[in-house]
């Protein structure tokens, strides 16, 4: 059973809604051809992904909507759950095309025809009636059927050209699925309910994600796994005290339970790419690891200090019959300059002053709330998501991953 929770994992839920056991580890993501060639990106998923789409449904009531979010990259909040950009930022950089569109911002075929972000923070994979038929509350009525419904609403508006877009075109579906897992946490829910009641139709609900987009003329899918849960801050300040020292990680001081669960769901979620590979072999269906990048960097955060560039060949669309090879490379710094510090499991935002612990009473955002003098020496943010220095590493990780030739030297 999953150890007992306090009132204060709601603070949690709001942040989140605001940005909003296994026996074996993960053993990396897959990989595609080794020329990407794509023209736009379409991706799902929650606040690890979303560009937008949670600030323009909540307003001013987004802890998003509030500074320090955005001061390091883009000078003022904008909707990203970190200080600057996040991994679908970085990755639609190296593969050249430009930012997502977030769905709730476009109208036009215009707004959407170079990709669209459909990813929503403090969404989730499950419906809203899952929750709320268990006594639960989800923490933004935005499931994983909503953005597919809004894809649908998209390829409405590119009319006739549909078709060619999605073949196009890069998809990314997740990582989606722990708010998921956090409302049943909230909700008192044991770990045997979690496994039992609540896995199974989330890895449902990315099939059928999956399967829709495919469906819709895909021809690449990239499905991100879980990070380590266990290794968020906001985690560790909400079970202090109420485990001993074997509930923790000894090598990355995270808590063992959670990033068990973790490793469970990437699990299933890799048998589940197994069977569409199977049942669409024309299609190139990849799992994308999250939760290594994510580790190394708490267990070696000094280790990515030395400036390392990624190079991406990038094909350019002429028409939609043609293709060319642009050979002007774009390069991918994949590093902050002088290293994370050693303390991997502070945050810069909300840690009591500006760089510590975790506090609930203060999150990032909140009036009075101080921020780190450095964010690109830390890898969390605000407790839950992560510094614009961190979600690079992260990026790079899985591009070295999915495309390892087109890299002239590799992230470390």
């Amino acid at each position: 059973m999953a150890p007992p929770l306090s009132r204060h994992l709601m603070l949690l839920a709001l942040l989140l809604c605001a940005g909003a056991s296994a026996d074996t580890i993960d053993d990396g993501g897959d990989r595609l051809p080794s020329q990407p060639h794509y023209a736009r990106i379409f991706s799902f998923g929650d606040s690890l992904t979303d560009t937008g789409n949670a600030l323009r449904i909540l307003g001013s009531q987004a802890t998003v909507s509030r500074p320090p979010y955005g001061e390091t990259f883009f000078g003022h909040p904008n909707g990203r759950a970190s200080d600057g950009r996040i991994m679908i930022d970085f990755i639609a950089e190296a593969l050249g095309v430009p930012q997502l569109t977030p769905y709730l911002a476009g109208k036009t075929a215009a707004d959407f025809e170079r990709g669209v972000n459909l990813a929503v923070g403090g969404g989730t994979a499950l419906d809203p009636t899952f929750f709320e038929s268990r006594g639960l509350q989800p923490f933004l009525p935005v499931s994983l059927r909503n953005q597919t419904s809004w894809f649908h609403n998209v390829l409405q508006v590119l009319g006739t050209e549909r078709r060619n877009v999605t073949a196009s075109s890069l998809f990314i579906v997740g990582e989606i699925g722990i708010n998921d897992y956090l409302i049943g946490i909230i909700g008192n829910c044991t770990l045997a309910e979690m496994k039992s009641t609540f896995l199974p139709p989330i890895i449902g609900a990315i099939h059928s994600a999956v399967t829709d987009v495919i469906a819709a003329g895909a021809r690449t899918v990239v499905v991100p796994g879980s990070i380590p849960i266990g290794c968020e801050p906001a985690m560790l300040m909400f079970y202090q005290g109420q485990l001993d020292a074997a509930g923790y990680d000894p090598e990355t001081g995270c808590i063992t339970w959670l990033n068990d669960f973790a490793r469970l769901h990437n699990r299933a979620l890799r048998n589940m790419i197994r069977g569409l590979r199977r049942a669409h072999p024309a299609t190139s269906i990849v799992y994308a690891d999250l939760y290594r990048p994510v580790t190394n960097l708490i267990v070696s955060p000094g280790r990515y200090g030395t400036a390392i560039q990624a190079f991406l060949y990038i094909y350019m669309l002429i028409d939609q019959h043609h293709m060319y090879l642009d050979l002007a490379y774009r390069p991918l710094v994949c590093d902050s300059a002088a290293g994370f510090r050693d303390m991997p499991l502070d945050v810069c935002c909300g840690g009591g002053g500006g760089g510590g612990a975790y506090h609930f009473e203060v999150s990032c955002g909140a009036a009075g709330t101080k921020t780190c003098p450095d964010p690109s020496a830390y890898i969390s943010w605000d407790g839950v998501h992560f510094t614009e220095a961190a979600n690079r590493q992260i990026a790079c990780s899985v591009i070295q991953s999915l495309w390892p030739t087109t890299q002239e030297a590799g992230c470390r």
